[in-house]
């Protein structure tokens, strides 16, 4: 299990002080990433090799946010990951979400080629890890994060 935290520090910049805010990546009580949210707090070098990773990863970010950038493929995930198995079929979309068969099946796919979902049988769907993960980062952990950061400003 992954826990997604973020830790306020407060350090000294020349006899000033200032907030630094950390993200963490915890698994096991163990710490596996971890990462300054300003750009004050990273090494010049290490920003520039962070930089130019995300733009060599820019295609496969760009489908990710693109894919669960439609209400009804949001929808489609959160009825999966509510399910124990994970697992749903295809005329239960249908049916739970109003939708008609075009629409489950053109975002079906695209949810399948982006990994997030695999279709496990004759119209049957499992939401993968990754989609799980993904799902859970990309709508509630980074709200919430959103949320907390704007706080912060406000303060």
């Amino acid at each position: 299990m992954f826990i997604l935290a973020t830790r306020l520090l407060l350090k000294g910049n020349k006899g000033r002080g200032y907030m630094t805010l950390k993200l963490q990546l915890v698994r096991d009580g163990k710490t596996i990433l971890e990462m300054p949210l300003s750009l004050l707090d990273w090494p010049k070098d290490q920003l520039e090799t962070e930089f130019k990773a995300f733009e060599d990863d820019f295609e496969r970010f760009s489908n990710m946010f693109d894919v669960l950038s439609n209400q009804t493929r949001l929808k489609m995930m959160r009825r999966l990951v509510e399910e124990e198995d994970r697992t749903m079929n295809f005329a239960d979309f249908m049916k739970d979400l109003d939708l008609n068969p075009k629409t489950v099946w053109e975002n079906s796919r695209k949810l399948s080629d982006c990994g997030f979902i695999t279709k496990t049988g004759r119209g049957t769907y499992h939401c993968s890890e990754l989609g799980q993960s993904t799902f859970f980062t990309l709508s509630l952990a980074l709200r919430r994060l959103i949320d907390s950061l704007e706080e912060i400003e406000n303060i």
